[in-house]
């Protein structure tokens, strides 16, 4: 089945819902200090250049893990884990479930958030499961994305990209591309270049990375993995809130309605 890009547009999110460590010293350089990851509204998008559409027609499930490593200059390091279910129907709805582990003094810890993504209503629903409402603010209009307007930043010189070609990723089809960046010694304090390397693969079906591998010195190292996809349609039921949810509206862009007005969620016994 072959994916059909639709005419509704929404911004790739910088960043994950969780922090990922400090932002560079100059955010003109580098790719951002936890790799560069949209978060999960930016997987509603088509992967590529100029890709900025909702992907329609290309169903599937998969498992996500994002690792993270950094090594501090004491020998201590870093070790960060993030995993997600991810969902997307033939209409282009996300969902998302996404467990975060967190070391902590008693252990290590996990919560999960989950999260609908609805381009077709044009809402976003975050689940709250600890007091049952449904969290609905709207995705951003079509003038709000990125790149709509002008960019008057200078090119960078010191980008590379090379085609890697190719290759079945993760047990898809998929093309490859490596970015290298070299920051030049002095241009953020830095006494050496520092350079940078993001590769990575898109499905050339799905239209969605399914690996991407970053390694940054003054960060560390970031593997996002796409695994166990399957390209079915999943259950209509996971695009909708759950039955008993209260849907409580506001604090978002687009339709949405006043803050604190709560409506039951539609979705199925």
């Amino acid at each position: 089945m072959k994916a059909k890009i639709t005419l509704i547009l929404i911004p790739a999110l910088a960043g994950l819902l969780l922090a990922q460590g400090p932002p560079p010293p100059d955010a003109r350089h580098g790719f951002g200090g936890g790799g560069g990851f949209g978060g999960p509204e930016a997987r509603l998008l088509g992967a590529g250049p100029g890709a900025r559409s909702v992907v329609t027609g290309a169903p599937y499930s998969a498992v996500e893990v994002i690792q993270r490593q950094q090594a501090l200059p004491n020998g201590n390091s870093i070790s960060t884990k993030n995993q997600s279910n991810v969902y997307r129907d033939s209409q282009g709805r996300m969902r998302t479930e996404e467990s975060v582990t967190r070391p902590s003094a008693s252990g290590e810890t996990t919560r999960t958030m989950v999260a609908i993504f609805d381009p077709v209503a044009g809402n976003r629903y975050s689940l709250d499961s600890s007091t049952m409402v449904a969290h609905q603010s709207g995705l951003p209009q079509a003038n709000d994305r990125p790149g709509q307007r002008p960019d008057s930043r200078p090119a960078r010189p010191n980008v590379t990209q090379t085609s890697l070609g190719t290759a079945v990723v993760n047990g898809v089809s998929a093309t490859g591309t490596q970015i290298t960046e070299t920051i030049p010694a002095g241009a953020i304090g830095n006494s050496q270049p520092i350079q940078i390397v993001r590769t990575t693969w898109v499905s050339t079906e799905l239209k969605i990375p399914v690996q991407i591998k970053t390694t940054d010195p003054r960060f560390g190292t970031t593997d996002m993995e796409l695994t166990n996809i399957t390209q079915a349609e999943p259950s209509a039921s996971l695009f909708v809130v759950p039955a008993g949810y209260t849907i409580q509206a506001g604090g978002g862009r687009g339709p949405g309605g006043p803050r604190g007005a709560g409506r039951r969620g539609p979705g199925p016994q």
